[in-house]
């Protein structure tokens, strides 16, 4: 489904509900498989977190995860450890050209056995479910955090617990923070120190009921619209101030933009200030939360303003090369922009193109990312539908809020 998206000069005023956060929903769903006594509630929606349940429910010998990142991290480190079972563990075709050598060569340390079916460093992988009886472990700290969370999240359920140590600087910790957070919620506990993590074995969680937090990533594109609106206030719900959610950052980043955050009682409300007139030139650090660079990019294009961001390796390795897809579609709509492996620069910019067709590379970021130039300019959302792997809602949301949109 492609979309066009009409010029519109300005949001209602509204008031919104996000569903649970796709990081917390996906590392709890794994906690619950290993302690059945569990209970979550305000699950995200989004395909990922239904994939990674089907996965989890699933009896058959080959699991496809397709577009799902995470399941494809968290579950090839549960399987590994699911004594008796074998699994092949496959996804799309992007899937395929994603690493998980790290991963593997992880649990290949404790005593895992997995093989790969196709090319060696990249799914589908073969994996022999067994419990490891090695209870240390040791890989590169500037890695995906996810890799690290999936060791994390099945190391009370070894004989030992585990130690991980990690090599060089931590990126992402904000990440590794919420599953620390989490493992503590349901009765097991573990510290993080000088770069080593460490988690006891735990044979029984608490019998306890999680509510998840709604979706801090999700909840940036609403900071977009507000920051490139006039005087418009979005209230959206469920949110804390102490979130665990590295995203969350996004409420002191938007102050540079035009945008305060009110937090109130389980909500957050938007509320327009100020445009700025530069932002961040000397650079803003964004490897604790990469997630929002597509968005706070995006934003800052559609404000006439430049912007450098850095920490974003990362990004290399997901859905798409999102350096490399955000520099082609801001490109494609007037912008200039100069990316290395790791950093983003956009120059200031005032002319917007109109009625270009923003290409989204299965990447649900993307599309979700450039919506709110609609605020700016006409625009067209190739494959809109994309953004059902985190925001099913995302369209309906906007329509809420008063945009015109069109299937083309």
């Amino acid at each position: 489904m492609n979309l066009k998206l009409e010029h519109i000069s300005n949001v209602k005023n509204s008031t919104l509900q996000i569903t649970g956060s796709k990081s917390e929903t996906n590392r709890l769903l794994i906690l619950q498989a290993l302690y059945p006594s569990i209970s979550i509630d305000n699950i995200s929606n989004s395909d990922d977190s239904e994939l990674m349940q089907k996965a989890l429910q699933s009896d058959e010998t080959i699991v496809d995860i397709h577009h799902a990142g995470t399941a494809m991290r968290f579950l090839t480190a549960y399987f590994a450890v699911k004594e008796g079972r074998e699994t092949v563990l496959t996804g799309s075709k992007r899937m395929k050209e994603r690493p998980i050598k790290i991963l593997v060569e992880a649990l290949k340390q404790l005593g895992c056995e997995i093989s790969y079916e196709n090319e060696h460093g990249y799914p589908p992988i073969r994996i022999q479910g067994k419990k490891p009886e090695i209870h240390s472990v040791s890989l590169q700290a500037n890695v995906s955090s996810q890799y690290i969370s999936a060791l994390m999240l099945i190391a009370s359920s070894l004989p030992e617990g585990l130690e991980i140590l990690l090599e060089g600087k931590v990126t992402s910790v904000p990440y590794i923070n919420m599953t620390l957070s989490l493992l503590s919620d349901v009765g097991i506990q573990g510290s993080f120190n000088d770069n080593k993590i460490t988690i006891g074995t735990h044979k029984k969680a608490l019998s306890k009921n999680i509510v998840v937090e709604s979706d801090w990533s999700s909840v940036s594109y609403f900071y977009s619209i507000v920051a490139l609106s006039h005087n418009t206030t979005i209230t959206i719900g469920s949110y804390k101030k102490e979130s665990y959610q590295g995203d969350s950052s996004l409420a002191e980043i938007y102050k540079d933009l035009g945008v305060e955050t009110i937090f109130g009682e389980n909500v957050i409300t938007l509320r327009k200030l100020s445009k700025t007139t530069e932002f961040i030139k000397d650079g803003l650090d964004l490897s604790n939360s990469p997630d929002i660079a597509q968005t706070i990019a995006v934003t800052c294009f559609g404000l006439g303003v430049g912007c450098f961001l850095t920490g974003l390796h990362t990004l290399k390795i997901k859905e798409t090369d999102r350096l490399e897809a955000l520099k082609s579609e801001i490109e494609k709509l007037g912008g200039t922009v100069h990316i290395t492996e790791d950093t983003l620069r956009l120059e200031p910019s005032e002319e917007i193109n109109k009625d270009i067709t923003i290409s989204t590379y299965n990447d649900h970021r993307m599309a979700m990312a450039f919506a709110p130039l609609a605020l700016r300019t006409s625009l067209y959302i190739e494959e809109a539908n994309v953004v059902s792997k985190s925001y099913p809602d995302f369209w309906s949301d906007l329509e809420k809020l008063g945009f015109k949109m069109i299937e083309d």
